[in-house]
């Protein structure tokens, strides 16, 4: 690997201490470093992102790597988590490990690990990506909304509920957890989907093939009153959907590419997140 894109989260590193020493060490090997650059709201803007790379470099938590790996969908290339976060399930690099982490990834000593992303449609063919999860969710009113969730042409379920999530299996352990849905295996090719307190008694999370595809329509309010939700990309960018829109949701043909530098199983990894034995 020659060429480096370092994307640094600014309030995660406000002086550049450790993204300074990650592009002194590569360019000390004689790797070439692009520094990521960023708008006044701190995203990545996007026509800044150099056109050739073989490695993207993330300094941050897991909701960086995410911004990254959404950034980049369409680039092809691996992304390294430096942790400078809490949980860590995605930045696995500690601070105490940079150097020896650095050096591994320079003598192509490492695993890449696919990660399967979403796909987002509207009626209108907009479309955008996301690693973690798809949610429909209720939009500033304190009040559930009303929904129909299709699969593959069928219907599967009215909801009434404050919102859903659909999660890929990387985003198992992020909403979908706190929402009472399952912890799935990060590489599996799976689609989960978990309503938001449901006002049901059957709210129990279902779990489809990664080649199912979903679509959710949005239902009429209380008293026909016209339903306004948002449907966000890993908790970022949003789009407001109204009674009578829909959202198309499959497996995208991007996946993530995450460079794992330890041996420790994903289970290991579970139980020491999760403050297991």
């Amino acid at each position: 690997m020659e060429k480096f894109y370092i994307v640094t989260n600014d309030g995660k590193d406000p002086d550049y201490i450790v993204t300074n020493h990650v592009r002194e060490v590569l360019e000390s090997a004689g790797k070439l470093c692009y520094m990521s650059k960023k708008d006044e709201e701190k995203r990545i803007i996007k026509e800044t992102i150099p056109k050739e790379m073989d490695c993207a470099i993330v300094i941050g938590g897991d909701g960086s790597l995410i911004e990254v790996a959404r950034a980049l969908h369409e680039k092809d290339v691996p992304v390294l988590g430096i942790n400078m976060g809490t949980l860590g399930y995605l930045t696995e690099v500690e601070l105490k490990n940079i150097d020896e982490a650095l050096s591994q990834v320079m003598a192509d000593d490492y695993v890449l690990e696919s990660r399967m992303m979403l796909e987002g449609v509207r009626a209108d063919g907009s479309r955008d990506v996301a690693l973690n999860d798809i949610v429909v969710a209720r939009k500033s009113v304190l009040r559930i909304i009303h929904f129909k969730l299709f699969v593959n042409g069928e219907l599967l379920n009215a909801y009434e509920a404050d919102g859903i999530i659909i999660s890929t299996p990387t985003g198992s352990t992020a909403y979908n957890l706190s929402a009472g849905g399952p912890i799935v295996e990060p590489t599996a090719s799976l689609i989960v989907i978990t309503p938001i307190c449901s006002h049901a008694l059957n709210t129990s999370s279902i779990v489809l093939s990664a080649e199912d595809e979903i679509v959710i329509e949005i239902g009429m309010g209380r008293n026909g009153t016209t339903e306004e939700v948002l449907a966000t990309f890993d908790g970022a960018d949003g789009v407001t959907l109204r009674t009578g829109d829909s959202i198309t949701i499959r497996r995208s043909h991007a996946v993530t590419k995450i460079m794992k530098l330890s041996r420790m199983s994903f289970l290991e990894i579970l139980r020491r997140k999760m403050k297991g034995n």
